[in-house]
């Protein structure tokens, strides 16, 4: 079971979904699914071409003053004001909280984006599949929410066993692609009463065995150390 060695603060939403967002490409990509990056690509291309154009509006009012360059400041302000436009369209409008984009070994593409409410701790997924050209059937979207303790413990540490098989019985193309996920009891994912799902409970014992196991030669070290410090302190005598 993969623990995560970094823990995050439980009550911060933006950490706890940053963190599920930034797990669900590593684990896609790592089932052979060729991951889009056209989304990002258009973005970072639309926010450098703003930043250049500042930027040489910028050079040009340097080297030979406003009164010869307005004409073209002012239509460098408005060209930048349209791409920061276009730019905020396209995240809010077309991006709109995805954070992957690929397509399966059996040419399926799939669509994830993600949100949170303020306040409610809990990991809404919005994921649109869409069936291999050529082949019949129409797009279909799937609406997904999950408390976060699901996959976080208690102490802020990712989980990436429960979070995998959330994502594998959710969605069918994943499923087929990780079987052993998918056929993950439901029981296994639902939070026990003391707020730890099963695997993480067997997680958390797995590391607690591995550290009592270190304790006794800790204890044998450190008692053979005193007793050294004894005994030269009785010879000194």
């Amino acid at each position: 079971m993969a623990v995560s060695q970094e823990k995050i603060t439980v009550y911060n939403l933006a950490d706890l979904k940053n963190t599920s967002d930034d797990a669900i490409p590593n684990y896609l990509n790592s089932l052979k699914f060729i991951q889009s990056h056209r989304l990002t690509d258009v973005r970072l291309a639309l926010g450098y071409t703003a930043f250049a154009i500042a930027a040489a509006s910028f050079l040009w009012d340097y080297k030979f003053g406003f009164d010869s360059t307005k004409y073209y400041t002012a239509a460098a302000v408005a060209l930048y004001s349209a791409i920061n436009g276009a730019l905020t369209l396209w995240i809010f409008s077309v991006e709109n909280g995805t954070v992957y984009e690929g397509t399966a070994p059996s040419g399926e593409t799939l669509r994830i984006a993600t949100s949170v409410q303020k306040n409610v701790p809990q990991y809404h997924l919005s994921i649109r599949l869409a069936p291999a050209k050529g082949k019949p059937g129409k797009p279909e979207t799937l609406t997904v929410v999950k408390p976060f303790t699901n996959w976080f413990d208690a102490a802020g540490h990712f989980v990436a066993g429960p979070f995998q098989s959330m994502l594998a019985n959710a969605i069918p193309v994943v499923g087929k692609l990780d079987p052993k996920h998918a056929a993950a009891p439901a029981a296994a994912q639902e939070q026990t009463l003391s707020g730890y799902t099963a695997e993480m409970l067997e997680a958390l014992s797995s590391a607690s065995a591995a550290a009592a196991a270190d304790a006794p030669e800790a204890t044998t070290t450190a008692t053979g150390a005193e007793a050294a410090k004894k005994g030269g302190k009785r010879r000194k005598a």
